[in-house]
């Protein structure tokens, strides 16, 4: 098969993977509520919260690293597999250490996942990288906007031992992963990769730039999750109005990760990424002051614009390190959003001190401090786009 084509049965099965481990991913936080009904502190929550975001997040550049020096398929799924088998046992737990334990562990699986499976998708795209990183991108943003579609009912109806059943999607995945991942992309038979710092070196200023513009974005959108409904409570806003709205925003963040590696495609990533991030904080600032009834088609082209950004990031710090797709993977989407992610406690401090309407209005200016960023990125020549052929 030609480069210029794109394997569409591989992007698929792995977008679907990605789309049930970001469902996965958002288990604990959905479940915060009812671990707290079930005796647990909120404390001890955030603590499992924090553990699983450090080794599912700010160690992917390692994993994508050890990726690179072997090609290793197998991880998309064992870890999606691994992912689903720890999480789907929380509801037994009755320990906060061992809730503490099970997290951390329960990360590794995502860590293992998503550099390997970037990479696989970049493998399969041809020339229309931007588009199908924002496709695999959107699944997983889609999966996560419906963990609290699907689990808060079934938890709140069936109380928490209904969690085991939620091994079965995961099983399902990994099973067809394993039939689908050895033909893809081939091994690379331990082809020599150079030391990490010798890797990183010639690309570290870009590649700092870069995470910072995807951890500026990634702490606008976990922070709005986080505060918003506390900000519009002091509206007279119910949580449940609130919970709609976020829904909107993240569903739509999907749909425009979408059409943001679709334009990418034709005008260039740094355009897409500037233009999205002026017009997310633009939406955003219109969100609060308008009324009622334009709200949640405000909050959904905010979130829209975004995250239209997602694939572009992604494909700029894959172009960075050419040989080193799988690592790139792990900077964009897991250090670069491991570290907004985390800086939603500090944000938190600040609404202590200053008040949750001080922190939204602080919140919505750093896509501003992102697009600034941004500018000042570099992005190699674009390919000519070539048709789509079948897998």
């Amino acid at each position: 098969m030609g480069n210029s084509s794109i394997q569409k049965s591989t992007i698929v099965s792995v977008s679907a993977a990605h789309l049930l481990n970001d469902w996965y991913m958002n288990l604990i936080p959905i479940l915060m509520p009812f671990l707290v009904a079930a005796g647990f502190g909120v404390e001890a929550v955030s603590f499992a919260i924090s553990a699983f975001t450090i080794t599912s997040s700010l160690s992917q550049p390692a994993v994508g690293y050890l990726v690179d020096k072997r090609n290793q398929q197998w991880m998309v799924y064992v870890g999606t597999l691994w992912l689903a088998l720890l999480l789907s046992g929380i509801g037994y737990i009755h320990n906060q250490y061992l809730l503490l334990l099970v997290a951390a562990l329960a990360g590794l699986g995502a860590a293992a996942f998503h550099p390997q499976a970037s990479a696989m998708v970049s493998a399969a795209s041809g020339n229309r990288k931007n588009l199908c990183q924002a496709i695999f991108g959107a699944a997983g943003n889609l999966g996560w906007s419906l963990t609290p579609l699907v689990v808060i009912p079934l938890v709140g109806l069936w109380g928490l031992e209904i969690t085991p059943f939620f091994v079965l999607p995961g099983i399902v995945v990994a099973v067809l992963l394993a039939r689908k991942a050895p033909r893809t992309a081939p091994q690379r038979g331990g082809a020599p990769v150079a030391p990490l710092l010798d890797v990183l070196r010639p690309a570290w200023r870009e590649l700092t730039m870069l995470i910072l513009v995807i951890a500026l974005r990634t702490l606008t959108q976990a922070g709005l999750v986080a505060f918003l409904p506390l900000y519009l409570q002091k509206e007279h806003v119910s949580l449940v109005a609130s919970g709609h709205l976020l829904f909107f925003m993240l569903f739509s963040g999907a749909i425009g990760g979408i059409l943001g590696g679709y334009l990418s495609d034709r005008v260039g990533k740094r355009a897409v990424i500037v233009a999205s991030l002026f017009l997310a904080a633009l939406l955003f600032h219109a969100f609060l002051y308008s009324t009622d009834a334009m709200r949640p088609v405000l909050l959904a082209l905010a979130g829209g614009s975004l995250l239209a950004s997602f694939s572009p990031t992604v494909v700029m710090a894959q172009e960075l390190f050419k040989r080193n797709a799988a690592m790139a993977s792990g900077f964009s989407l897991g250090f670069g959003i491991g570290l907004g992610g985390l800086g939603v406690g500090l944000v938190g401090l600040y609404v202590k001190h200053s008040g949750v309407d001080s922190a939204i209005h602080l919140l919505l200016f750093l896509p501003v401090v992102a697009m600034i960023l941004a500018l000042w990125l570099k992005e190699a020549r674009p390919e000519p786009v070539q048709a789509v052929q079948g897998a």
